[in-house]
């Protein structure tokens, strides 16, 4: 399957002060970068070797920050959207993305969940990858919600748990605890391989396939 044709982003229904955060935002994820440490563990191989088949990428709500230029500096050749929120917030976290050149999915579990599983399925259809906060937008925070493996089931596309960890940061004081990472520590960026989820699980073995991924993505002694 060749690469799909980058779509252009959705810029104009968003707000004016939805895009100057976002610019602003995207100006400092991109400062910061320039001083971080980077360190790759793919097990994947998906940096090396882009495989031919889209990917749902899942990482954790409160390591958005470094997820910009985790994509540019390892995945550039790829494209897609990220799931975002319907709410004011998603929509700031809609602009700093694009300023990426990623586009935006808007909904949740809680909100336009339905319309965006949907909305997803078509772009994976279309060979893009998509990407997934499976704890947001509310939390619990790493626990990930079933949208996401339902999401692979019902498309086909494969799971790509992505875990991103600070040598130092400072901690919000939000649902998540987001995590700023400060300049000048090391980003660690560890791509496990992708996952395969069996289009007719149900019931328990669903619930049991979406605990294994979230193990993934919570190894031992690695989240707090």
């Amino acid at each position: 399957m060749a690469s799909p044709p980058k779509k252009p982003v959705e810029m104009r229904q968003l707000s004016t002060k939805s895009k100057v955060i976002g610019f602003a935002a995207a100006f400092l994820i991109r400062l910061f970068a320039l001083t971080y440490r980077w360190k790759l563990e793919d097990k994947a191989g998906v940096s090396e070797d882009p495989p031919d088949f889209p990917m749902i990428w899942l990482f954790w709500h409160n390591r958005l920050f470094a997820m910009p230029p985790t994509y540019k500096r390892y995945l550039k050749s790829r494209s897609g959207a990220v799931m975002t929120s319907a709410s004011k917030d998603g929509e700031i976290v809609a602009s700093t993305i694009g300023q990426f050149g990623v586009s935006s999915v808007r909904g949740s579990s809680s909100r336009g969940g339905a319309k965006a599983l949907l909305e997803m399925s078509s772009w994976v259809e279309e060979g893009y990858d998509v990407a997934i906060t499976p704890d947001g937008p509310r939390g619990p925070r790493y626990k990930l919600a079933p949208g996401a493996v339902k999401l692979a089931q019902v498309s086909g596309a494969r799971i790509l748990p992505v875990r991103i960890d600070y040598s130092s940061y400072w901690t919000f004081k939000s649902w998540d605890k987001f995590r700023l990472p400060r300049p000048f520590c090391k980003v660690t960026v560890v791509i496990e391989p992708c996952q395969e989820v069996n289009p007719d699980l149900e019931g328990e073995n669903f619930e049991a396939e979406r605990g294994r991924i979230e193990s993934i993505l919570n190894p031992s002694n690695e989240i707090d």
